[in-house]
């Protein structure tokens, strides 16, 4: 029976460890402070885990039926169906409790754990008669004055149903909430066990080998974590992250097998990689002075570090941090790129130019100019030519001066017939119906 307990008080602890008792006071404080209703947070066996007391205490007719045993055991009971039943429909539950008044429910449910927020305590209807005798067969058997309880119950605050409709819905806007930030932390914690578990499996897998001691080897092992550092490097470099989060990982189970008791010694081991990372970021464009700050930080925090899976969670953000100044500076180097190549173009497009041309102005290879032009601007390199060129045209056109052949050739169209079919294309009309409609 001890152990069922406290199995029970397990289950009903896991959504504050998830997202933190201050996280759920402020949701259920502010929804509270909103709507100038108490809200309550129980479990799936209609238990209380957090409620705005503080802030909106039970309606006295509340207070009066929970002062007998009975009563507040029947009320346990009424939000642990409620609970239930909100999960089943996945949406807001609205129900009257077991004395009669109306309240709502909205589901928490992450992975197996079910919750709720409850919320009302009104009447959807001014009290009568025989509503106040069904209040005393409700609530008959419980050590209350009944006389002191139906009165209370006809005070009770009277809500239309748009308005109950209303709360309903906007408690169940925080439920989502509070749904949302526990799937989001738990993710992450799953996401850190499983890159735990990885190294955990590959250095236990490690361990059952046999590893002879010897100084050759030790040579050996030396050397091979030099050419991982040193292709490590090289993928920080090119901006390959997936490729150095592999390596990296295999690094730290390279630090961690080699010494396992000593924490102290797999950090020193670590710190030389932010300088190897750090270094490669700025060989690969990353501005030297974000990167010297990033450092002084990095050094401080590794510092603070006292076991071998926060070490491995931490070393991984250090590379995501590193790696996405690199393809920052690599976007904005692009960019550049991009316009650099289009002022090229608006600069020569008499000319008969190629994508070799350009390619070779801008220090980048065909291919890949091509790429990030389509991506900068939204056409290709000959598709940007082409729109300069029939603008050039469009101004000639309107020059009584030229003729439509003298503007193909004034615009860089070396074939009169080429340049009108592009131009109709482009504009809807032939070249020289436009230039009858500009004179």
């Amino acid at each position: 029976m001890q152990q069922e307990d406290l199995n029970q008080e397990e289950e009903s602890l896991w959504l504050e460890k998830l997202v933190g008792r201050e996280f759920l006071n402020k949701m259920l404080c502010s929804f509270s402070k909103s709507t100038g209703l108490k809200a309550i947070l129980v479990d799936n066996q209609g238990n209380t885990l957090i409620t705005t007391d503080d802030k909106i205490r039970d309606c006295r007719f509340c207070e009066m039926i929970k002062s007998d045993s009975s009563g507040r055991k029947k009320c346990q009971r009424s939000y642990a169906r409620a609970c239930r039943d909100a999960a089943k429909y996945g949406e807001p539950y609205i129900f009257r409790c077991h004395a009669g008044l109306i309240m709502w429910a909205a589901p928490i449910l992450i992975d197996d754990h079910l919750g709720a927020i409850i919320c009302g305590q009104v009447l959807m209807w001014e009290p009568e008669d025989y509503f106040l005798e069904e209040i005393e067969e409700m609530v008959k058997g419980l050590n209350i004055d009944i006389a002191a309880v139906k009165w209370t119950a006809a005070q009770l605050e009277v809500m239309s149903g748009d308005k109950v409709q209303a709360a309903a819905d906007l408690l169940y806007v925080v439920a989502n909430q509070i749904m949302q930030s526990g799937k989001t932390v738990l993710e992450q914690r799953r996401q850190i066990s499983s890159q735990q578990a990885r190294l955990a499996e590959e250095i236990q897998a490690r361990k059952r080998a046999e590893v002879a001691i010897s100084t050759i080897e030790t040579r050996a092992i030396s050397i091979n974590s030099l050419d991982k550092e040193n292709e490590l490097r090289a993928m920080v470099r090119s901006g390959d992250n997936p490729a150095a989060l592999k390596l990296l990982e295999n690094l730290l189970t390279d630090f961690i097998s080699e010494n396992p008791e000593d924490i102290d010694l797999v950090k020193s081991r670590v710190s030389e990689l932010v300088v190897i990372i750090s270094r490669a970021a700025v060989e690969a464009g990353a501005m030297l002075n974000t990167i010297l700050q990033q450092n002084a930080q990095f050094y401080q925090d590794l510092q603070a570090i006292t076991s071998q899976d926060e070490l491995c969670s931490w070393s991984k953000a250090m590379l995501d941090t590193f790696m996405n100044q690199v393809d920052d500076h690599k976007h904005q180097k692009n960019l550049q790129a991009v316009q650099k190549a289009a002022e090229y173009i608006r600069k020569n497009f008499r000319k008969k130019i190629t994508i070799d041309d350009i390619a070779q102005e801008v220090y980048l290879s065909p291919c890949y100019v091509s790429r990030i032009f389509k991506q900068g601007l939204g056409c290709t390199i000959m598709e940007y030519l082409t729109q300069i060129r029939v603008e050039e045209a469009k101004t000639l056109l309107k020059n009584p001066k030229y003729n439509v052949m003298q503007v193909a050739e004034e615009s860089g169209f070396e074939d009169p017939g080429y340049f009108t079919r592009v131009f109709k294309k482009l504009e809807g009309i032939t070249p020289s119906r436009y230039k009858q409609n500009a004179l």
